[in-house]
Formats: structure tokens, C-alpha cells, sequence
């Protein structure tokens, strides 16, 4: 089921990136789409992650892939594009969070840079809104092994 915004000049919006695109500009936020021409392409590639492979009605099997390849990404990341937080950071927490509020405390562990960057933008002013929280073990997640 593709999104729709009805705007009040001309045809509606189309599509989760072009609709999201479009209130980022409309909020006048367009550090969210990145500054530089790089970090515009990292956020652009990750919001068509977004849309192309956590969207879908994943498999356990794609979930861990999903998982993995995230886990991978943010080993030496604060967040998807490097180090500002951005719409990539927002769109990707909706996407995961149906998926890490089932994980166990076990799942949680192996996935650890997903879990700590999941952690970090749950509680990132303005973006959790009506989702629960999803809760860590501190103890665990939060070691030394930086």
C-alpha cells in the first residue's frame, strides 16, 4: 500500500520517500536530507533500503539479514549516514520497530549496534511519539567493548 498526501495545489504525493522528502523541506529541516552531496546519497540510499527491504512482509530469515547488514553498517556509526542524525535515522526507527519490540533479550545482545543506535534514536527528542518503548538491559548493552 503506497502512502498518498493530498496537497492543496495540484495532485497528491506518492510514495513513504517523496512524502517525507516533502514535509522535511515544508518544515524547513533540509539538514535531516544531509548537506553534502555524499551524505544526501547515503540518506537517499537508506531511505530505498527503507522502502525495498524493511517495508516487505519479511521473512524471519530476511529479518535476520536485515538485522545483520544493519549490525555491520553501524559498527563504527552513530547513525546510518556516519555521524548526523537524519531522515534515514527517522524513517528506518518506524520501519525496525515492530521488529525489535518481538526480539529477546538474547537477539537484542547479538545485534548490538542496532541495538544501541535503536536505543539512542527511541529516545532522540520528538521521534518516538506514540510507539512504545523498547527496552534494553543497560548492563549488558552498554560494556566496554567500544
Amino acid at each position: 500500500q503506497v502512502p498518498v498526501l493530498q496537497t492543496n495545489n495540484g495532485p497528491g504525493l506518492r510514495g513513504l520517500m517523496t512524502i517525507a522528502a516533502h514535509l522535511v523541506r515544508q518544515a524547513r529541516k533540509d539538514q535531516l536530507l544531509g548537506s553534502t552531496a555524499e551524505e544526501k546519497a547515503v540518506v537517499q540510499q537508506w531511505l530505498e533500503y527503507r522502502v525495498t527491504r524493511v517495508n516487505g512482509g519479511s521473512s524471519k530469515e530476511e529479518t535476520r539479514t536485515i538485522l545483520r547488514d544493519l549490525n555491520m553498517h553501524l559498527e563504527d556509526k552513530v547513525y546510518l549516514a556516519g555521524n548526523i542524525f537524519t531522515l534515514a535515522d527517522i524513517l528506518m526507527y518506524y520501519g525496525l520497530h515492530h521488529i525489535m519490540v518481538d526480539l529477546t533479550v538474547q537477539e537484542k545482545e547479538k545485534y548490538l549496534n542496532v541495538s544501541r543506535w535503536f536505543n539512542h534514536i527511541q529516545h532522540y527528542p520528538g521521534v518516538r511519539q506514540h510507539l512504545s518503548d523498547v527496552v534494553f538491559i543497560k548492563n549488558r548493552l552498554y560494556t566496554n567493548a567500544h
